[in-house]
């Protein structure tokens, strides 16, 4: 087990994984944020995208331990306090860009970067 730090969502966080924990797994299975998804297991769809220091990566390709130290902005961090949507996420809902949703905020990610 290995410790890793690094900011989420603007917040700090830490713990101990697995050397071989996707960054996907620790922001799911860690620290609960579930609307990062994996959908595919080959890199290929994109649901998993985050911003890892400001750029777009898919989190299915990244140890978490190579996001140490990094922040990370995920789906749950766009929305401001008080509940107002990013404008990316505001557009997607108001032009029915969702389809089943499932792979949605992957597309909001990467349509910000």
């Amino acid at each position: 087990m290995v410790q890793v730090s690094m900011t989420v969502n603007g917040k700090a966080v830490s713990a101990s994984v697995d050397p071989r924990t996707l960054l996907v797994q620790f922001l799911r299975e860690n620290l609960r944020l579930t609307g990062t998804h994996v959908g595919c297991d080959t890199s290929q769809c994109g649901a998993c995208v985050v911003h890892v220091d400001g750029v777009s990566a898919k989190s299915c390709t990244v140890l978490a331990v190579q996001a140490a130290g990094c922040n990370i902005l995920t789906i749950e961090g766009l929305a401001a306090a008080d509940g107002t949507l990013h404008p990316m996420q505001e557009m997607f809902r108001e032009h029915h860009a969702l389809q089943c949703g499932f792979c949605t905020p992957g597309m909001v990610m990467s349509a910000i970067d």
